[in-house]
C-alpha cells in the first residue's frame, strides 16, 4: 500500500445546483460561481502536492479538476467509476417535484444507503465502484491523490473506507460545492482528517 493521503473533492456549483435540480449522471455545467470556487480551491489543494489527480467523466467534475491540473501541471486522469449516483427517474427534477410525486422518498433515500431512486443506484453500489478506484491507486500512487467527484459518491465512499457499518452511513451529511474530505493512512486503515472542508478565504 502506497497511498498516504486521499482527498475527495466535490465539483463547483452547477446550473442544476443553483436551481435545486437533481443531477445524478446528467451532464450539467459549472456556473461562474462554480468556476470561482474551483480556482480558490485549486490554490489550496496545490499546496498538498498531490501525486495523482483523477476526475469523474462528467463535465462538472472534469472542468473543476482542470483548474487544479492547470495550477499544478499534474496530468488529469478520467475514470467513469467516479460518476455521481445514477438517480434514475429523478434526474433533472427539482426536489419539490420529486416530493410531490414520491412523498417521503427523498428522506428515505437520504437515510437509507441501500435504497435507490426508481431506476437508479443505491449509495452502497456507488461507494463500491468508487472503492475499486482507490484500491487500484493504492498499488501505484505514492503520497497523495485528489479525486474530483460528486457529493453522493463522497458521502458513501468515506464511511466505506473508514469501515463504518452501512446502518450508520447516514450520519455523513452532504458535501458543499468545491469542499473536500481528507482521509489519511494510519497503519493499514484510513482515518478521517477532515470532512466537508472549504479552502481558506
Amino acid at each position: 500500500m502506497t497511498l498516504r493521503q486521499l482527498v475527495l473533492w466535490r465539483h463547483g456549483e452547477t446550473d442544476f445546483n443553483a436551481a435545486r435540480r437533481i443531477q445524478g449522471q446528467l451532464d450539467s455545467k459549472l456556473t461562474p460561481t462554480g468556476l470561482r470556487q474551483a480556482r480558490r480551491a485549486a490554490r489550496w489543494l496545490a499546496e498538498l502536492e498531490p501525486a495523482v489527480l483523477m476526475t469523474s467523466d462528467l463535465s462538472r467534475a472534469g472542468d473543476t479538476a482542470a483548474v487544479l491540473a492547470a495550477e499544478t501541471g499534474i496530468p488529469l486522469r478520467v475514470d467513469k467509476r467516479l460518476r455521481e449516483t445514477n438517480c434514475g427517474t429523478w434526474q433533472g427534477m427539482t426536489h419539490a417535484e420529486v416530493e410531490a410525486l414520491w412523498p417521503g422518498d427523498l428522506q428515505t433515500w437520504r437515510g437509507n444507503p441501500q435504497w435507490a431512486p426508481p431506476g437508479g443506484e443505491t449509495r452502497v453500489e456507488v461507494a463500491a465502484r468508487a472503492a475499486q478506484v482507490v484500491a487500484e491507486l493504492d498499488t501505484d500512487c505514492p503520497g497523495s491523490a485528489v479525486l474530483c467527484t460528486h457529493g453522493g459518491l463522497i458521502a458513501g465512499l468515506t464511511p466505506l473506507l473508514l469501515g463504518i457499518p452501512v446502518s450508520a452511513w447516514s450520519v455523513f451529511a452532504g458535501i458543499s460545492n468545491c469542499h473536500c474530505t481528507v482521509l489519511m493512512r494510519r497503519g493499514i486503515g484510513w482515518r478521517l482528517f477532515s470532512y466537508n472542508s472549504a479552502a481558506p478565504v
